[in-house]
């Protein structure tokens, strides 16, 4: 893999999504977004949550979460100021939400997020910026919040890298979760759950992966004889 942070700085990143917008429009709402709202509601998203969007781009996943949130807040951020303008426009309607320009190196909030989603957006934010990254994750969030991160499968986006460079973005890592979970338990984060899925391929080319605030188990309930007996049961099948 190049070296790609070393080959971008701030500023080209912002004028990169500047331009792609363009691109993103075009797309409009698609199964990518559709999947990424689904997969939300599966972690708990409910209709009075506040959630906080990282690279909202032109508000596309924002429309879909906004629809659903009709009691909740919610705030989108993205490095593009072009990108936030669009989004406000296409979300002129919902008056429950707010659009910020941010690279989330020093975002703040007065809000404490139920939900935080990274819609495919975490690979294009340099790896050795992510512990920055959760760490102001937690200062926005509290003990029962939980995040959404979605990303490229690594394998295929290495694959992509080596048959459709042309296809990458400025920066677009292949992830592992060695680097991520280094990353994400220092700032009080721990793993709920990781989902490889297809959607453009018949391999996975995505991950869903849920991250919750840790929390210490007080107590470990035995389950009852009838439902392990019932257990064991469904085990012989």
């Amino acid at each position: 893999m190049k070296n790609e942070t070393a080959l971008a700085s701030k500023e080209q990143v912002e004028d990169f999504y500047n331009h792609f917008k363009e691109h993103q429009k075009k797309l409009g709402i698609n199964i990518r977004h559709r999947t990424i709202l689904k997969h939300l509601k599966k972690a708990g998203l409910k209709n009075t949550m506040r959630v906080l969007e990282i690279g909202c781009g032109i508000g596309t996943v924002s429309h879909l979460i906004l629809e659903f949130i009709n009691k909740g807040q919610f705030v989108g951020v993205d490095i593009s100021p072009e990108s936030i303008a669009q989004a406000k426009q296409l979300n002129a309607a919902f008056k429950n939400a707010e659009f910020v320009v941010s690279d989330m190196s020093d975002f703040s909030h007065p809000l404490k997020f139920d939900m935080v989603v990274l819609p495919d957006v975490l690979e294009h934010i340099p790896v050795d910026q992510h512990a920055r990254l959760f760490a102001v994750l937690n200062a926005l969030t509290h003990s029962n919040s939980k995040v959404l991160i979605n990303i490229p499968e690594p394998n295929c986006l290495n694959w992509a890298r080596q048959h459709h460079p042309e296809k990458l973005q400025i920066i677009d890592q292949s992830l592992s979760m060695q680097d991520l979970l280094n990353n994400v338990y220092p700032s009080d984060f721990e793993l709920v759950s990781l989902q490889p899925y297809a959607l453009q391929y018949t391999q996975p080319d995505y991950l869903s992966i849920v991250l919750r605030r840790k929390k210490a188990i007080e107590h470990y309930q035995v389950k009852s004889k009838l439902k392990l007996a019932k257990e064991n049961l469904l085990s012989k099948l």
